[in-house]
């Protein structure tokens, strides 16, 4: 269960992905806007900004299609567009069989005396979630299924898509009963966290960091970020829509933490490395601190001390629960399509919905200082292992240095083939994986033997981290390069 939830957090970026050219159509629309209006003063330029932001909106429209999408595409055993165009069949099925037309006719009353439920299904979320899971479900069976050579045309992958469209009509008639009742309690879910107001946006922040070792803290984002339960933080920003200096309130308090408490942890734990190996511990803590602050990626940072020092990852959580209390407590508030980093933050301080965001540097400067404070004096007191503190960071950083010497002489020139090489001999070769992905930062794979697995080999490529969150599973934080490495991975398989 805890790897199917896994596979279900990765797959959420393939949707998730496509939010940040919502963000830039959207966001330089609002910039030339308030250029014009202070400079120019052109007013058919606001008539063609309309135009070109209409295409970032559209993308807001059809998030609930494009999770049904992604997330077939992305659960299904081979990433093959047969279960794509599945999801797409079953959600576009589903939304148009429960229109509340539909369903007035069905129950013989009037339409607007159908219950509200149905009147969200179009763009709901969690229905794009839905439909996609069980396309894949149905792809991973029957896409492999061999019918008559009279029906041969529609065999194996073609066959999915007619079954997904028969299957969708079994899940309305269960939707006509469930999604009322199911609807509703979420609905009052969203009701009762927003109405905890700033302590409610503090206690997610607090439970989204903690979730992060696990890849769990997707499907908590998703409650919140989009249109799940009605709150829908994101859509509602990007789009403009909402109640100024609450709309944003899950996103403006990460960041002060991402683009200001992290660097800061970072100088804190460059300043209490030891002498001779600070060079090392620059080399890691720079990029990634650079990282945090320009694109709000985090978890290459996060995994250089989360398990070298779960204390600090702890007080990490809290001060990022506490970040996200104050940002919603004085309503100050920013969004973003994909982290909170400065390029999010830029395009989103001139969306007319953002209420004082010039506050939040300020809050990430005072927290700038917290976290450098904290995290000093914490590692110091109770000498904990941090990058730079331990023998181990150079030795690795060496057995790098190295390979790539190795690599110079015959082996691939390619730098993601040379970590690629490395992390697929510390795995156990090819021969030990069963299934390798990536999402943002981590490669998510599938051994057979979890015995024959050489860590330290793994973390001479100059990895961030690992995590074994199952029997079978580990997961490899490569930081924002994952993709190019997965590739050279799959390549070499």
């Amino acid at each position: 269960m805890l790897k199917y939830i896994q596979n279900m957090g990765r797959s959420f970026m393939f949707p998730v992905s496509v939010l940040p050219a919502a963000a830039l159509l959207v966001g330089i629309g609002f910039i030339l806007v308030a250029v014009n209006d202070y400079f120019i003063g052109w007013e058919y330029l606001n008539v063609i900004v309309g135009f070109i932001q209409s295409a970032g909106l559209a993308i807001l429209d059809a998030l609930a299609i494009l999770f049904a999408v992604g997330l077939a595409f992305g659960m299904s055993k081979d990433k093959s567009g047969a279960a794509a165009v599945a999801g797409l069949v079953s959600f576009t099925v589903v939304t148009s069989m429960l229109q509340p037309e539909n369903v007035a006719a069905l129950q013989g009353i009037a339409v607007e005396e159908v219950n509200a439920a149905f009147n969200v299904i179009n763009n709901n979320v969690l229905i794009g979630i839905v439909t996609g899971l069980i396309s894949a479900a149905l792809y991973n069976r029957f896409s492999e299924v061999k019918l008559p050579d009279y029906l041969s045309f529609f065999s194996g992958r073609r066959a999915v898509p007619i079954i997904a469209a028969f299957t969708m009509i079994l899940v309305v008639a269960v939707l006509l009963f469930v999604w009322p009742v199911f609807y509703t309690l979420l609905f009052n879910f969203g009701q009762w966290i927003s109405g905890l107001g700033a302590t409610g946006a503090g206690l997610y922040g607090f439970f989204n960091r903690l979730l992060i070792p696990t890849g769990l803290h997707h499907a908590l984002n998703s409650v919140f970020w989009f249109d799940t339960v009605g709150i829908n933080d994101i859509g509602n920003f990007l789009a403009g829509e909402g109640e100024k200096g609450l709309t944003g309130r899950y996103q403006a308090g990460f960041f002060p933490i991402m683009m200001f408490g992290l660097p800061g942890a970072a100088l804190a734990m460059y300043h209490t490395a030891k002498t001779q190996y600070r060079k090392a511990a620059a080399s890691v803590l720079m990029a990634t601190a650079v990282t945090a602050f320009l694109t709000g990626v985090t978890e290459p940072l996060e995994f250089s001390f989360m398990f070298l020092a779960p204390l600090l990852y702890v007080v990490h959580a809290l001060l990022t629960g506490v970040s996200m209390f104050i940002a919603a407590t004085f309503e100050w508030t920013a969004g973003f399509s994909f982290s909170a980093g400065f390029i999010d933050f830029f395009l989103s301080s001139f969306n007319p919905i953002a209420n004082q965001p010039y506050m939040l540097i300020l809050q990430g400067l005072v927290f700038f200082a917290i976290y450098y404070v904290l995290f000093r004096i914490i590692i110091t007191k109770f000498d904990l292992i941090t990058p730079g503190r331990d023998a181990s960071i150079l030795e690795e950083n060496e057995s790098a240095g190295t390979s790539e010497e190795t690599a110079a002489q015959g082996a691939p020139a390619d730098k993601y083939a040379r970590k690629a090489n490395i992390i697929l001999e510390g795995l156990g070769g090819k021969e030990n994986i069963e299934t390798l992905d990536y999402c943002t930062t981590r490669l998510r794979i599938n051994v057979r033997d979890k015995a024959v697995i050489d860590e330290a080999r793994i973390k001479s490529s100059g990895i961030h981290g690992i995590v074994h969150p199952g029997k079978t599973n580990i997961q490899v934080i490569v930081g924002t390069e994952v993709e190019h490495v997965a590739e050279a991975m799959k390549k070499n398989m």
